[in-house]
């Protein structure tokens, strides 16, 4: 019932007010890598590493706080993988190195900026049959692969393709600072030979979740907290007054997704929900009705709004991102092109609509436990610029590892409920310097989180904030001084210059 519900009120308004944003949302963005058409446009490694770090540093600016990166592209890879060969995009050449690790690139230039990274796996696709990387594939792995017509894939029916997918998956967790791993095509192909017995159905649903039992199986074993995530097909099935079709997750492709959160196999879902109007809102909301408390992040066709695609306006995406936010579910653009394109202004507005960041809403089924919070906190006031140093929080997970978050506000006591106060997310290291205007005193408050999302209770600021005397131009050594250096006396100042150790 509330699914119509909501969907009727949304078709009684122009338009959706903005609810106040959130704390927690998933902000994400597809950066395909296939063919270059979103990443790398060029072959040589330093282009690709500057285009990069522009691309990262647009998200960001656009509120981005997940990247999914498309990691094994068609039996081929961005890495340097034991399993399989290099992606052409990256060189020209199928299996050639490009000279360095652009996986290892990308999450270190995503985590210095408070971003996730997630490696998106391509499954079941493996390349067209007159391609390098699928005439290597079934070489190497003859009863694995599988053709119709020019498209090549790996055979789903074959029980030993959820373990070759699961090894590709173990390697990369294992091998990198990885934040998830994002399944694609997991998925019978559509033009597989239809089922002869309704049983069948039934049969090849238990088949695709064999595969995806053994990627979670190989991937949480190793480390629980990376996140395990997919991008089913749009909608899940038929609803009572909605149909989807013929197109949908269950039946048409046999992707139990709704069942994988159930069972726990995933922590998050990405479905691809490339519509408008009555084709996506009620199935918005069933999503999020059946997400077992996991985490649900709509997949928006903003491709359509190019005029050579489906000629969208802005309106017909802004509308469905209002109503995302106001029923509790995260957003993710396809493609990264399009964004940064600013495709009939599709960037301008979310710069806009994402203008306070968030945090990625915490996976507590997993563990539920947050670190202990800083126990020392100092600030040492500049005129311009605030330099803030913490320590003491300590991890409570098996992870033993730990992320900051920094929170500013003009008045003490600062609100970490209020998303428009968290000037720093994901922060790696226990120092940051802040800029301000010139004469503004700020208030602080630092918490902790660990790879599982959990956040600590907040350090404060001393309410009564006592103004220091300015940082002034600091020389390699002034780098080790004391943290109450500046609220010395002049004569204490000048003996532990003479002797600083």
């Amino acid at each position: 019932m509330r699914i119509f519900i909501c969907v009727f009120l949304f078709a009684m308004t122009a338009c959706v007010a903005q609810a106040q944003s959130p704390k927690y949302e998933v902000r994400a963005v597809w950066l395909t890598t296939i063919g270059g058409i979103d990443w790398p446009h060029a072959h040589q490694a330093g282009t690709q590493k500057r285009e990069l770090i522009s691309s990262l540093d647009r998200f960001k600016k656009a509120g981005i706080n997940t990247v999914l990166v498309q990691t094994r592209v068609r039996a081929s890879t961005i890495y340097p993988s034991e399993i399989e060969p290099f992606d052409l995009c990256l060189t020209g050449t199928h299996g050639h190195s490009p000279g360095y690790d652009p996986l290892q690139f990308i999450i270190d230039e995503c985590h210095s900026r408070g971003m996730e990274c997630h490696a998106w796996i391509v499954t079941i696709p493996v390349g067209k049959t007159n391609e390098a990387r699928y005439k290597e594939f079934k070489r190497k792995n003859p009863s694995l692969a599988f053709s119709i017509g020019q498209d090549g894939f790996m055979n789903p029916e074959n029980p030993k393709t959820g373990d070759y997918i699961a090894r590709i998956c173990a390697e990369v967790t294992r091998k990198y600072d990885i934040d998830g791993i994002h399944l694609d095509y997991i998925r019978y192909p559509e033009t597989w030979p239809k089922p002869k017995k309704y049983v069948e159905n039934g049969e090849r649903r238990a088949r695709i979740t064999s595969i995806v039992r053994k990627i979670h199986n190989a991937v949480k074993s190793l480390k629980p907290w990376v996140k395990l995530s997919c991008s089913p097909i749009g909608k899940s099935g038929d609803l009572s007054r909605y149909r989807s079709g013929g197109w949908n997750a269950y039946n048409a492709v046999f992707q139990d997704a709704q069942g994988w959160l159930r069972e726990g196999l995933m922590d998050q879902l990405y479905p691809m929900m490339y519509f408008r109007g009555n084709n996506f809102y009620p199935f918005a909301i069933d999503w999020q009705e059946r997400s077992y408390g996991r985490t649900i992040v709509s997949g928006l066709g903003i491709y359509f709004l190019s005029t050579r695609e489906g000629n969208w306006t802005l309106d017909d995406v802004s509308r469905e991102m209002h109503f995302l936010r106001n029923n509790g579910i995260g957003h993710c653009y396809f493609r990264a092109k399009f964004l940064t394109d600013n495709t009939r202004g599709i960037y301008d507005f979310v710069c806009g609509f994402d203008e306070a960041p968030a945090l990625i809403p915490p996976m507590t089924w997993a563990w539920n436990m947050p670190p202990t919070p800083p126990t020392l906190l100092d600030v040492k006031r500049g005129s311009t610029t605030d330099r803030l140093q913490w320590s003491g929080a300590k991890d409570l997970s098996n992870a033993n590892y730990l992320l900051y978050n920094i929170y500013a506000s003009t008045v003490p006591e600062v609100n970490i409920d209020d998303a428009r106060n968290l000037i720093a997310t994901r922060q790696q290291r226990s120092t940051l310097n802040i800029p301000h205007t010139n004469g503004q005193t700020l208030y602080y408050a630092v918490t902790a989180i660990d790879r599982y999302g959990n956040e600590s209770e907040p350090i404060f600021t001393n309410q009564a904030n006592q103004p220091v005397r300015p940082i002034m131009s600091m020389s390699p050594r002034d780098t080790r001084i004391p943290p109450f250096y500046y609220r010395w006396s002049k004569k204490q100042q000048k003996k532990y210059n003479k002797n600083p150790l």
